[in-house]
């Protein structure tokens, strides 16, 4: 399994959450946390974000509460649970979990302050009218991984020299899907590359878009950015393994959880600071710095490939 991916240099810590909000307190400003999936799949990252908050001095039941809506995958139920949110007061919405949260949260309010967390260009999307100057209600983090399918695909061809065709997993009820579909074509074609995609709703359709992929003699899988994937990763892992099919997903496993955890706790600092009276508007989107290429040759060796030397030298962490 091929699990070289770049890594954007966050920091990530543990806490407990609660599960769900209390009755809003008098005087107490309430947070509306909005995501695309599940409590569970999404605990350690809530997590992050109540580790933020209590860094910036914020501390759930005592000076602020926070009410939670899952979509549990349903993208169709993320208008209405922004809009419940919206209406019970909330001074600050909180939309994670990728562009299906941000985009519902953008449609249900334009004046409450809303911090997103995404994967692609939020200026693209028509969430912020600049990078810099955000402009409007909403500001918050993006981990730009549409911008670097170019890199990833050529790091790919590197690794597999022969390979010929590549399955591009989507979701196809994902908001974006279509313009995600046009980015790995064109990005393939860029590094002589042919494509087929293959699709999953849910996790019951993970196995059966593996099996196509072999059926077509893709040489590789890639996975794209997106919160059914991403929550579902180590299920897919184990698909890419048993299928012996190389893959090329967003990141590498063992460094997730300190990335989404860190960007969760940035969320947080920024919710904090809108909380104190600061505009999503005056607040720059935040960005990767730096990226990491990270190879796992026990992963290579166990899939039967070699990593060119050339490859390895230009690694920034080789994990025996």
């Amino acid at each position: 399994m091929r699990r070289r991916e770049f890594i954007t240099l966050l920091c990530g810590s543990a806490a407990v959450w609660p599960v769900g909000a209390r009755a809003q307190q008098k005087g107490v400003p309430l947070i509306g946390f909005l995501n695309t999936q599940s409590a569970d799949s999404f605990s350690h990252l809530v997590a992050g974000f109540q580790q933020g908050l209590r860094e910036a001095g914020f501390l759930e039941g005592q000076n602020i509460q926070i009410e939670y809506r899952w979509a549990e995958g349903r993208y169709d139920r993320l208008p209405e649970l922004a809009n419940d949110l919206v209406h019970r007061g909330i001074a600050v919405l909180v939309a994670t979990g990728g562009e299906p949260a941000a985009l519902a949260a953008k449609g249900s309010t334009q004046t409450i302050p809303i911090v997103f967390l995404i994967g692609g260009d939020p200026v693209r999307i028509g969430l912020v009218s600049g990078m810099n100057r955000p402009g409007g209600n909403a500001t918050g983090a993006t981990l730009l991984s549409t911008e670097i399918e170019v890199k990833r695909l050529g790091l790919l061809k590197e690794l597999l020299p022969k390979a010929n065709l590549i399955a591009a997993l989507i979701n196809p009820d994902f908001p974006l899907a279509e313009a995600r579909r046009q980015d790995v074509l064109e990005a393939a074609s860029r590094v002589g590359l042919k494509t087929i995609v293959v699709t999953a709703r849910s996790e019951t359709e993970f196995e059966p878009a593996f099996a196509t992929a072999i059926e077509q003699r893709a040489d590789a899988l890639m996975v794209f950015a997106e919160p059914l994937f991403n929550s579902r990763r180590d299920q897919i892992a184990t698909l890419a393994e048993r299928y012996n099919c190389p893959r090329s997903m967003k990141f590498a496993n063992m460094l997730w959880r300190a990335l989404d955890e860190g960007l969760y706790r940035e969320v947080a600092h920024y919710t904090a600071r809108i909380l104190r009276g600061e505009k999503p508007s005056d607040l720059p989107i935040i960005q990767p710095t730096k990226f990491q290429t990270v190879i796992n040759l026990k992963s290579a060796k166990a899939l039967g490939l070699t990593v060119p030397p050339t490859l390895l030298a230009t690694a920034d962490d080789v994990i025996e």
